[in-house]
């Protein structure tokens, strides 16, 4: 079985230490079975330029940044070691049990299966926690630019301080994630995280320990803890 789904955020593909947080997946990798989902980030942000430019429709929109994000896969499968880019589950599955990282490649597997709406608010996130319930796989691990969810001044804060669990119905309007989804991980009864890439320790921290500096939300039938 998968230990977690770590989605790897795109906007960390404009970050230096990318090649660091890499190798530590990989050494994860061989003591927790992971799946890596590939974020969009500036390979998708090109398909939103093309949007705006032409109007597309939203399902050539939608697929043409699945392939944005297979094109990530293939970077991210280039940089950890022992990585290899996989089209299906069963193979993810397989080589997970071997100590080695899948990357996800998308589109094949979301094309047949067509799982989500065509549209901007569904992005990676959702994705990643569609595979995550597909796999049923409980932890869902989101890796962005951030520490996770804060508290800005002015939404009865002095200043901004991170937010260590939430509930996923507020987590929407904290901008971190798209909007599809709260209600997946509700639906789905994920335990998700987001935590900062840059900081690959953390990762280690949360596959060794079940927690980290990050933002902790859980669905509905698991109970948050106190």
């Amino acid at each position: 079985m998968i230990h977690a789904v770590l989605k790897i955020g795109g906007s960390l593909s404009r970050e230096g230490r990318l090649v660091g947080l890499a190798k530590r997946v990989s050494e994860l990798g061989r003591r927790f079975p992971l799946l890596v989902v590939p974020g969009g980030g500036p390979f998708a942000d090109v398909v939103r330029a093309k949007d705006k430019q032409f109007g597309l429709s939203a399902s050539a929109a939608h697929w043409m940044a699945i392939l944005g994000m297979e094109q990530y896969g293939w970077l991210l499968a280039d940089l950890i070691p022992d990585g290899e880019p996989v089209q299906s589950l069963a193979r993810a599955r397989e080589l997970s049990q071997q100590g080695r990282v899948p990357i996800l490649l998308p589109w094949t597997l979301l094309y047949r299966t067509d799982p989500l709406p065509h549209a901007w608010h569904v992005t990676s996130d959702s994705i990643a926690a569609w595979i995550a319930s597909t796999l049923q796989t409980p932890l869902l691990i989101l890796l962005k630019d951030v520490d996770g969810a804060f508290l800005e001044y002015g939404q009865k804060a002095d200043h901004p301080h991170l937010l260590e669990q939430i509930e996923p119905e507020r987590l929407e309007s904290y901008g971190v994630v798209d909007s599809s989804l709260p209600g997946l991980v509700a639906q789905y009864e994920l335990e998700l995280w987001l935590i900062n890439g840059k900081h690959p320790e953390r990762l280690a921290e949360l596959l060794s320990k079940g927690t980290t500096v990050g933002t902790r939300t859980v669905g509905e039938g698991r109970a948050l803890r106190g």
